[in-house]
Formats: structure tokens, C-alpha cells, sequence
């Protein structure tokens, strides 16, 4: 028998039609219990619920925490894919959903349930929405470029025909005061965008249409994967004693 009680097919009866222990096969004799609709005896029922993980709010933190570096992971491997590619594949969300997912069940030690899940749910979608930000700066920036050489080509050119009796007044140029925005608000600005860039993509119509389609199947991943294991334990009941008798209405 395995350090932790197994109970994978329901199998009520020995072939000598003699009730056991799904886990250890033992006899059942005196108590025993059903799990998951599997008979067992009470010492494998005691050390089930020995060994299940309790969610604690220590856990819970600690499986957030690690879900936050899976979230972090996959935005980087999302956006990476697309600059270095120049494609951007929608399916890789499918893996951000696997990475948060995986992240979450690792940090809280298998325990898992509804909050879980929600914030697994809530931290797929924020990893693959925010990758938009370093794939739209990457897209700038390769825009620029083009833009910037071809500047300085004009001004060098200006220049070498500019009159040389110019007086140094005439370089003078008044510029108007240009309202400067704080960091906060532009880092808060380009994160409302980036949250909002699956539904800004629906304007490209059907692609825009499969691309936040993909998105929720990956969060479905990441759902799936942060629920909490089904554990049924009804009990305890006498063995070789009479059927329990549903009560009168």
C-alpha cells in the first residue's frame, strides 16, 4: 500500500463477495466509510484525511504569490514570442493558462477551490491582455527607426544650405509650455489599455473575434486546473450490520 490511500475505481465487492478496503483490501470489519462512493476502512479513511492539505490563508497567499510568477512568465514568453517572431499567435495563451495554473496548484500545495480559480482566472487574462504594451512599444520602436534616420537626413541637408551671415538670433525659437504627465499616470494609462486590448481588438473583426476566444480558453485552462480535488467521505457506517433505512417523510 502506498503512503497515501488510493481510491481510483469503485470496487464494492471481492470475488469471495466479501466487502474490503479499496486502498489496503483488508476485510472491512466494525466501522468503515465510503470515498468517493468507494468503500474503505477507517484506518485508510483517518490517514486520507491525515494527509489531505488544509487551505489556510498562509496557503492561499503563498499559491497567489506563485501564481503572480507564472502570470509574469507567460506575458513574457507571449510578448518574447511575438517580437522575436513578428507573429502574434493567439494559442499561445493556451500555455499562459497552463503556466498560471500550474503556478498556483505548486504554491498552495494541491489545495485548491472557487478563490483560486478566480484568481487564476483573473491573472491569465491580465498576463496575456498586458502583453500588448511591450509588443505595441516593440512595434514603435521598429516604426521609429525608419522615421528617425530619414530626419536627420533632411536636417543635414538644411543645414548645408542654410546662410552663413545668419545672425544667432535667428536661431532662437520660442517653444510653448508642454503639460507634462507623471509616470504614475502613464504606466495606469498604458495598463487600462493593455487590459482593454482583446475587446479594442474585436474591431478587426473575425480575428479579433478567435483571438479573445483563444483568451478564454486559456483561462478555462487555468480554471480547470485551480479547482478543488473531490473528496466525498460519508460515514462512518457498520459493517455486517443492517441497512441504513431512509427516514419517513
Amino acid at each position: 500500500m502506498s503512503s497515501t490511500p488510493q481510491f481510483g475505481t469503485a470496487e464494492y465487492k471481492s470475488a469471495a463477495g466479501s466487502d474490503r478496503c479499496k486502498s489496503c483490501q483488508q476485510e472491512l470489519t466494525g466501522t468503515y466509510f465510503r470515498i468517493n462512493g468507494m468503500l474503505a476502512c477507517e484506518k485508510c479513511t483517518r490517514q486520507l484525511q491525515a494527509q489531505t492539505p488544509k487551505d489556510t490563508h498562509a496557503i492561499y497567499v503563498r499559491g497567489i504569490l506563485f501564481g503572480v510568477g507564472g502570470a509574469i512568465a507567460g506575458l513574457i514568453l507571449y510578448s518574447a514570442f511575438g517580437i522575436v517572431t513578428g507573429i502574434e499567435i493567439g494559442y499561445v495563451a493556451l500555455a499562459v493558462g497552463w503556466l498560471v495554473g500550474t503556478a498556483i496548484k505548486k504554491g498552495s500545495n494541491g489545495v485548491g477551490g472557487r478563490r483560486y480559480q478566480m484568481a487564476a482566472v483573473a491573472l491569465t487574462y491580465a498576463a496575456v491582455s498586458l502583453s500588448a504594451i511591450p509588443l505595441g512599444i516593440s512595434y514603435m520602436m521598429k516604426e521609429k527607426k525608419p522615421a528617425v534616420a530619414a530626419t536627420a537626413s533632411a536636417s543635414s541637408s538644411g543645414s548645408s544650405t542654410t546662410d552663413a551671415n545668419t545672425t544667432p538670433d535667428s536661431d532662437l525659437v520660442v517653444h510653448q509650455p508642454v503639460k507634462q504627465r507623471s509616470v504614475g499616470t502613464i504606466v495606469g494609462a498604458l495598463i487600462v489599455a493593455g487590459l482593454a486590448s482583446p475587446f479594442l481588438e474585436l474591431q478587426g473583426g473575425f480575428s479579433g473575434i478567435i483571438g479573445l476566444v483563444i483568451i478564454f480558453v486559456g483561462m478555462r485552462i487555468a480554471w480547470k486546473m485551480t479547482a478543488g480535488p473531490r473528496l466525498e467521505i460519508l460515514g462512518p457506517f457498520q459493517a455486517n450490520g443492517p441497512p441504513a433505512v431512509a427516514p419517513s417523510a
